[in-house]
């Protein structure tokens, strides 16, 4: 009996075919993997070799039989199953990005695991237990296997298929489209400071009402805020309000920020979003809907250029063409009681902009490891391990693993990096300079802070 596929699931191959012809030509030639680390050779094995060249004229012929048929029949029998084959049985890899990109959306049971086995046997794996989706694109990410030609036009037109508005962010650029991935919500495209108007996604804060650390009677002493220090005045950003709201564009001490708070990596950051190269307006961020590693992909909803979250740098769009780098204010993640008690004169967010949830992802949700593909991660430390991220004069990353830091300063150990140095600050740890300076320091997971700094030094080595 023929398997009738998803209304969903058969928009996707629609859209997929638009853009797959026009690089399938001559047979690939076969490339031996490179080397890999110790650590992700023990946990996912030896890679398989990876052609070269465009995709062969034998795998056209397999999807035109396997998603065209299946298309104009809206259903899947036994020619789509065998052509399914013929690209399981070509030996490229390459193509089992594009099954994890469908694997992502498709929900029909029933073609989500053929598509599965097919990625399987394209990597040499045999069936393991577990979401199909994660596991292809974690070994995926962790052998580097590169994607074939043509492949931003192929994933564009599949995400674009089930948002619309992702059109301007799937573009060229200084972003490794193979790791982009969605999260699991829409895009937050609202005009600045309309952030009242309710949204099918992540809702930014713009421009945030605040009160005094007396009227903050809601919040208690032992909840984790994030604390921002600008020209002398102080702001606490509850992370009980950031965990609803993920972004937040505000002014502090006559500055303008950005402050991006990514739950999946512990990362609360700010940028100063003024004072920018002339002919560049402010950037007014927004949440994608969009992971790279497990890490949030944020954008500017004016130009549609996307940033490196972890690093305030454009990498597409009309900002990307201008480098724009944004500088990075100090994040200092503390507990309330600690933060108003050094700083009594602090404003703090007012809680109706928590949207009247009261979560606590950071033990819960994430506590067996993250719950997006990362591919490997550096083994120095466990991937949940708190660290405090700076970049030395040099342009030098460290990361100091948090636990023994603070045991150290609370000990009266100098602790030095180059030229960084760290003090504790309110409960939390900053990064300064020698001469006392911020250097724009911010707390992290580790496996975040590694990925996004591949070279970072670790401190205690």
């Amino acid at each position: 009996m023929a398997e009738t596929m998803s209304s969903q699931s058969r928009l996707f191959i629609i859209a997929i075919l638009a853009t797959f012809n026009f690089f399938w030509i001559d047979a690939p030639r076969a490339q031996e993997p490179a080397p890999l680390p110790d650590h992700v050779m023990e946990r996912f094995g030896a890679p398989p070799a990876v052609p070269e060249g465009p995709l062969s004229q034998a795998v056209q012929s397999a999807v035109q039989v396997a998603f065209i048929e299946s298309m104009v029949q809206n259903a899947w029998g036994p020619d789509q199953t065998a052509a399914l084959e013929e690209i399981a049985d070509s030996k490229d890899p390459r193509t089992a990005w594009i099954i994890s990109d469908l694997l992502r959306f498709v929900s029909a049971r029933d073609l989500s695991q053929k598509l599965a086995d097919a990625a399987y046997q394209l990597l040499a794996l045999d069936p393991p237990e577990g979401d199909p989706w994660e596991i292809v694109i974690n070994h995926l990410i962790a052998w580097d296997v590169p994607a074939p030609p043509g492949y931003l036009q192929v994933k564009r037109t599949i995400y674009t298929t089930v948002v619309p508005e992702w059109d301007k962010i799937f573009v060229d650029g200084q972003i490794d489209w193979r790791l982009v991935t969605w999260g699991g919500v829409l895009i937050d495209d609202r005009p600045y400071d309309t952030t009242d108007a309710p949204c099918p996604c992540i809702p930014a804060a713009d421009n945030p009402d605040v009160s005094s650390a007396e009227e903050a009677t809601w919040l208690k002493d032992e909840d984790i805020v994030f604390g921002i220090q600008v020209n002398g005045e102080y702001r606490a950003y509850p992370r009980r309000i950031m965990e609803v709201r993920e972004m937040v564009n505000d002014t502090l001490g006559g500055r303008d920020l950005g402050i991006p708070y990514c739950t999946l990596c512990g990362a609360a950051q700010a940028y100063f979003t003024d004072q920018l190269p002339e002919g560049i307006d402010r950037p007014i961020l927004r949440t994608s809907g969009l992971l790279i590693r497990s890490n949030k992909v944020m954008y500017d909803v004016n130009t549609f250029s996307v940033f490196d979250t972890f690093l305030g740098k454009a990498v597409t769009g009309p900002l990307a063409e201008k480098n724009l780098q944004l500088k990075q204010a100090t994040v200092v993640t503390t507990d309330w009681g600690t933060w108003k008690k050094a700083h009594p004169e602090t404003t703090v967010l007012v809680e109706s902009l928590a949207l009247g949830r009261d979560p606590d992802f950071r033990n819960g949700r994430d506590a067996d490891g993250p719950i997006f593909p990362i591919g490997d991660v550096d083994p120095r430390l466990p991937v949940h391990e708190d660290i405090i991220g700076a970049v030395t004069a040099s342009g030098k990353p460290v990361a100091f693993q948090r636990s023994k830091a603070v045991a150290g300063l609370k000990n009266g150990d100098e602790i030095v990096f180059e030229n960084v140095r760290l003090k504790l600050a309110a409960g939390g740890i900053r990064a300064v300079d020698a001469d006392g300076a911020d250097l724009g320091s911010h707390q992290a997971f580790w496996f975040a802070w590694s990925q996004f700094h591949p070279q970072t030094a670790l401190w205690p080595e």
